[in-house]
């Protein structure tokens, strides 16, 4: 018998529960991802105008992914509706390009193993990988106005005086992580789009270049105009006595030359300095040194002064450039600004290793950070580094103060929730003027052993798993000639009973 019969006989016209994962489900992106929430949504949504933080932990399949996801549609939704407050939004979910850098930066002996890698891991790397991901997204917006979403026009740029032009030029010297085309050709189109003018940071460069042509000129002049060309002997009384020329002081022009180019050297040498600490420090990007001097040396002497740069090892910089770049983005119409972070175990040096993850994660739990103002973070973590945090020391609790956090600490589903999560999932796959329900595919089961055996499942992930191998074994025992479109309490207990074998020994 063919699923597909089953389905179309109460009114399904697509099966409800072939997906599993929210990342590739059209289901729930097309029609669940606005109608069907968890009921802890509305503490850890929060509200837009004022950004908050969220920490979630839940076990595999509870749909942390899926929240996410929901959080991120809502806030552009909330951004259609208020274009003067609107929320910046930061994925931060894909960690492997970051951890890969920081492991290249470290030495061969550190990263052969992932712990001896992760334990080098601070709280300002972590801020570092937001911000290239938070200044790439804008510096895309500002460039790419017309081909992505929520770009930024001219009339936007307006706003941002030269200050605000010369921040933002600078955060994304350090921080732009863009490999489309050269990284030097897309700063300069950044600069000209905000308009900034950069005139005054040649002067230097020009006055070394004409200096030292004026130096060439007057010393080839000379050669040319001077009586003899080589060594010259006359008497006087009786002795000889060598005549100078030019040629006897042409070892002055390089001096000469390297005299009037020392403001122009001196700077050069500053800003390769500041190039150099810049890459050794901000150890989760791709930097060149020659690159970012560069672009460095283009921005005049007194704007650059006394400017932070990502050049410590501390988190004093990194939390002015993350008060430089919430300055900008205020100008540009964002009056907050949400981190949504999740997938901690999905990179490759975590594998899944709750060591490993804490390594990771437990820098980031800092009061600090996450009660900076106008910012707010969800963080959806595995239920795993729940237990490991509650066995922690108290100066961890004290610098996290999670009390302070809206903490959910375990993101678990009831048979009732489960229930209408899954008649939602029918209803969306449902034909015009139908309204299935999971109840309407058994024969003899009733509505109170279904939520028990829904409850037992915990999660959505299990759930869809369970019912989709329920409809499969029932359709395996019919045929098409002879079909029953009714699912037996026999078959749903039998099925249960395997699955929950298997969930408990971790097989799947």
């Amino acid at each position: 018998m063919n699923i597909q019969s089953l389905l179309e006989h109460h009114g399904i016209i697509r099966n409800p529960f072939a997906e599993e994962d929210a990342q590739t489900d059209q289901v729930f992106k097309e029609h669940c991802i606005a109608n069907a929430y968890h009921p802890v949504w509305d503490k850890v949504y929060g509200d837009p105008q004022e950004p908050s933080t969220a920490i979630v932990f839940g076990p595999k399949g509870s749909g942390k992914t899926a929240m996410r996801l929901q959080i991120r549609r809502h806030l552009q939704k909330f951004n259609q509706e208020h274009p003067a407050e609107r929320v910046y939004t930061i994925a931060y979910d894909d960690f492997n390009p970051f951890l890969d850098h920081f492991s290249e930066r470290l030495s061969r002996r550190t990263n052969r193993k992932p712990e001896r890698v992760l334990k080098e891991w601070k709280l300002w790397d972590h801020m570092d990988s937001i911000l290239c991901l938070g200044v790439t997204k804008l510096v895309d917006q500002i460039l790419k106005a017309d081909h992505v979403e929520d770009g930024i026009d001219r009339q936007a740029l307006s706003k941002l005086d030269r200050t605000a032009s010369r921040d933002l030029l600078l955060l994304a010297a350090c921080y732009d992580q863009s490999s489309d085309g050269s990284f030097v050709d897309r700063w300069n189109d950044l600069r000209r789009h905000l308009g900034y003018n950069n005139v005054v940071a040649k002067i230097s460069c020009w006055f070394a270049c004409v200096w030292s042509v004026i130096v060439a000129c007057g010393f080839v002049y000379l050669m040319f105009t001077s009586s003899g060309g080589g060594d010259a002997a006359a008497a006087e009384g009786g002795e000889v006595v060598a005549t100078k020329t030019v040629w006897d002081y042409l070892w002055l022009a390089p001096l000469l030359m390297l005299i009037g180019s020392a403001p122009y050297l001196l700077r050069l040498l500053k800003t390769w300095w500041a190039a150099f600490r810049i890459r050794r420090h901000m150890r989760v990007g791709k930097r060149e040194i020659g690159t970012t001097r560069k672009l460095l040396h283009w921005i005049p002497t007194k704007e650059l002064a006394s400017q932070p740069l990502p050049r410590y090892d501390r988190t004093d910089d990194r939390y002015e450039l993350l008060n430089k770049f919430q300055s900008v983005i205020d100008r540009l119409g964002y009056s907050g600004m949400i981190v949504l972070m999740d997938r901690v175990d999905e990179p490759h040096m975590t594998g899944g290793k709750t060591e490993l993850m804490r390594l990771f994660v437990w820098p980031l739990l800092d009061n600090k950070l996450l009660k900076h103002p106008g910012i707010g973070f969800k963080l959806m973590l595995p239920q795993d580094l729940h237990r490991d945090m509650e066995r922690e020391s108290r100066d961890f609790h004290e610098r996290a103060r999670l009390d302070k956090q809206n903490v959910i600490p375990s993101f678990q589903w009831t048979g009732e929730s489960l229930y209408d999560l899954a008649r939602a999932r029918m209803m969306a796959c449902a034909a015009p003027g139908q309204s299935p329900e999971p109840k309407d595919l058994f024969a003899d089961l009733d509505y109170a052993r279904i939520i028990s055996a829904f409850n037992s499942l915990r999660v959505p992930r299990h759930l869809f798993r369970f019912l989709y191998r329920v409809l499969v074994d029932h359709c395996n025992r019919y045929t098409d000639s002879n079909p029953e479109y009714k699912i037996r309490s026999e078959t749903f207990e039998t099925v249960l009973a395997v699955y929950s074998r298997e969930v408990d020994s971790n097989t799947l």
